[in-house]
């Protein structure tokens, strides 16, 4: 059976609504989906009613920004309840952070001569602000996008010539991740806050791609899995070589974790290329995917959530 447990919205750096991510999945032939949005549930409700409308099952999604001992790291959560309220009082406080954060470098910018209404581009939005969309209203000034482009020139050498137009990590690269102007961070969850939330919102977590920048470093899933965070580690998934998802499946094994797998699917890639996302070329079929089931058919047995002050 196919399925595709991770897939990005509006609501946070993904270009679909949750509805168009439905439809996309229904194309695609997927029987069970989750919508796991960075650090927010906000398109949780769109989706599930789209899904129902097209027979998919539709699995409580979230996908978290989390530092653990100093690392940082991407968990994947599933099946929780998506009212619990300390739970949405640990996500509200991480937008918040995202958004004084993002606002301090968009500040930042419009001093070193960018052409930038701060306030206009933080109110386009309502949720997480991505990196990705957040540097798209940035340069939708053209007079922003050529400083860019002037800015790249001049540091390379006279005999290099740039390439336009500019890819969008170089893009993100000047406004965002520049040494003189300062580096926005996303909002990072403590792991130990969220061993306590889960133990009230309930579901299951996993780690999130480890393989993508080499997550295994150091024993990473064993200490996850040895300090109770983590429950199933993500096989499948389009960042992963043929040896991650080897080892992944090792790993999966080794320490009795559940294996999952998605797409990451953000948006369809522009320039008319015949590979247009993920799901041109890798699917996830559950076959391959070992105690799976454990959150395809998971029985919901929340705690009352406890009001909090």
């Amino acid at each position: 059976m196919l399925i595709d447990l991770q897939l990005h919205s509006r609501f946070s750096d993904g270009y679909l609504t949750p509805a168009e991510l439905v439809k996309f999945a229904k194309e695609r032939q997927v029987k069970v989906a989750a919508l796991t949005d960075h650090n927010t549930t906000a398109g949780l409700k769109e989706f599930k009613i789209a899904a129902k409308k097209e027979k998919i099952k539709t699995i409580t999604g979230l996908e978290l920004y989390v530092k653990y001992k100093n690392k940082n790291i991407n968990l994947l959560w599933y099946n929780f309840d998506e009212n619990n309220l300390k739970l949405q009082k640990l996500l509200e406080g991480s937008r918040r952070r995202r958004f004084l954060a993002a606002k301090n470098i968009l500040i930042k910018l419009k001093k070193i001569g960018y052409k930038i209404d701060v306030e206009k581009i933080l109110a386009s939005f309502d949720n997480y602000i991505p990196v990705n969309r957040l540097g798209d209203k940035v340069i939708e000034n053209k007079y922003n996008y050529n400083l860019i482009v002037k800015k790249i020139k001049e540091r390379m050498p006279k005999k290099v010539k740039l390439i336009l137009p500019l890819r969008e990590e170089d893009v993100l690269k000047e406004l965002f991740f520049n040494k003189n102007i300062g580096r926005l961070n996303e909002s990072y969850i403590d792991a130990e806050r969220l061993i306590k939330i889960k133990k009230d919102a309930g579901g299951q977590v996993v780690f999130c791609h480890p393989g993508r920048y080499n997550k295994y470093a150091k024993n990473m899933t064993e200490k996850l899995k040895a300090a109770g965070i983590i429950d199933g580690i993500e096989i499948l998934s389009p960042h992963h070589s043929i040896g991650s998802i080897m080892y992944s499946q090792f790993l999966s094994e080794k320490l009795d974790l559940i294996a999952t797998g998605g797409s990451d699917f953000h948006r369809f890639e522009e320039g008319g290329f015949l590979i247009n996302d993920a799901w041109d070329w890798f699917k996830v079929d559950t076959r391959y995917l070992r105690r799976i089931d454990e959150i395809i058919n998971y029985k919901k047995d929340f705690k009352k959530s406890k009001k909090v002050i």
